[in-house]
């Protein structure tokens, strides 16, 4: 059988990132990844499966799940506050300008 090479995810996605129009779908989708990406560390640090988070935010795993790989749909900020109080944290939401929007 022949031997896998692996690949570290940050040098694939480096590569990917000169692609252009990868690049324009990934910045599309930037903030959704560093939710989720952020999520994934706070439950980590606290030692909670995501099973246990969500017991502690009275939601299902699977939606942890959908939660962490920064795919989940119709996200709300009811959703996040739970998610937050049972990580001990809350949620800062804000507003920034576009760099190409006029005022």
């Amino acid at each position: 059988m022949p031997k896998l090479k692996t690949i570290n995810s940050e040098v694939l996605l480096n590569k990917q990132l000169k692609d252009t129009e990868f690049r324009k779908e990934y910045d599309a989708l930037a903030e959704e990844y560093e939710l989720a990406g952020e999520i994934i560390r706070l439950r980590k640090k606290s030692g909670l499966t995501q099973r246990q988070l969500a017991e502690l935010a009275g939601t299902s795993q699977p939606s942890i799940a959908r939660l962490e790989s920064g795919e989940y749909t119709n996200l709300t900020l009811s959703f996040l506050r739970k998610i937050g109080r049972a990580l001990g944290v809350i949620p800062e939401i804000h507003f920034r300008k576009l760099g190409n929007v006029h005022n």
